[in-house]
């Protein structure tokens, strides 16, 4: 037989197709491995932890404690629950986070359809870039940023406020702590929102430009074109992103509190993560940690089907 009757066999051979189509694909499917051995072995096996959270471990015990410890069931949850702080936490951890769900999240989307519509691209450019870069800056620097720029005493806010005369005597706006929550959102936005603007402009180059031609031909405006092609030509991404939001309610993000907390205002910025922190690793109590740990992500899991359920039946997308 000659080689273009054996490919022509190979071809009507369904086994010997796939054969061919594997050897083919070998190369490339060799090029995922180091992912999933990564993943396994830093995801899948340091599961068997979570025993951790139903037993009495000692941390000097090593692994093997793991498995020797006593078994104490929901103990730990128990105490979490039962800790007279947890209510305290709790209110801090929610009012944040959904605090900053309706301020940050429609501004992400707002200033991602400002950045779209800039008709400069070497300003669009510039913009990008200061916007960015606070995201690659830790918070142990961003934040000792913030406390100087915040300081009663040298501290650019209050000298401006106290030029143009909105306040009389300057303002410790870290010792007091009504007004932490607002700050935690208002600094934590100032970090992230160009880069959270990345999958919206992403998502917005991917419209078909023939649209806004069209539109532009029928004398729709600007604001018009938004609103009738972009906003709806996103919907996706943005439902998709606010179901990961609302899953993730529970996880305020510890660098920030752990450096904007002080004495004087940690009735409002001591939340779940920096508690467990305090109590479950200074203390080396790993099984009081881990029990939090999984009752977040339980708690997680539960809101992002919940979310995901409502999304589905608002908008008619979902993640799945």
């Amino acid at each position: 037989m000659t080689d273009s009757e054996v490919t022509l066999a190979a071809r009507k051979s369904p086994g010997t197709s796939t054969n061919f189509q594997n050897k083919d694909q070998l190369s490339l499917q060799t090029m995922i491995l180091p992912g999933i051995i990564f993943i396994l072995v830093f995801t899948f096996i340091p599961l068997y932890g979570v025993l951790i959270a139903f037993k009495e471990y000692n941390i000097v015990t090593g692994i093997r404690g793991i498995f020797t410890a006593e078994w104490v069931g929901l103990a730990n949850f128990k105490e979490f629950v039962n800790d007279i702080n947890f209510w305290n936490m709790l209110r801090n951890t929610l009012g944040i986070n959904l605090l900053g769900l309706l301020i940050n999240f429609p501004l992400t989307i707002l200033f991602a359809l400002m950045l779209n519509e800039l008709t400069s691209q070497h300003f669009k450019k510039l913009t990008q870039t200061v916007t960015y870069l606070p995201h690659f800056i830790s918070w142990s620097i961003f934040g000792g940023l913030i406390i100087n720029i915040l300081s009663p005493s040298s501290g650019v806010v209050n000298y401006v406020l106290l030029q143009l005369g909105i306040i009389s005597e300057p303002i410790h706006f870290l010792g007091e702590k009504d007004y932490f929550w607002l700050l935690a959102v208002l600094t934590n936005l100032v970090k992230e929102l160009g880069w959270g603007a990345i999958l919206y402009l992403a998502a917005i180059a991917g419209i078909d430009q023939e649209m806004y031609e069209a539109a532009y031909m029928d004398g729709a405006t600007r604001f018009q074109r938004i609103w009738h092609i972009t906003l709806p030509s996103i919907t996706g991404t943005i439902v998709i992103l606010l179901v990961f939001s609302i899953s993730n309610i529970l996880n305020s993000g510890f660098d920030q509190f752990f450096v904007l907390q002080n004495p004087l205002n940690i009735d409002n910025s001591e939340v779940i993560d920096t508690y467990v922190y305090k109590v479950g690793l200074r203390e080396f109590r790993m099984e009081y940690a881990t029990a939090v740990g999984l009752m977040k992500t339980v708690i997680a899991l539960i809101l992002l089907y919940l979310a995901n359920l409502t999304a589905k039946k608002i908008t008619k997308r979902g993640i799945f």
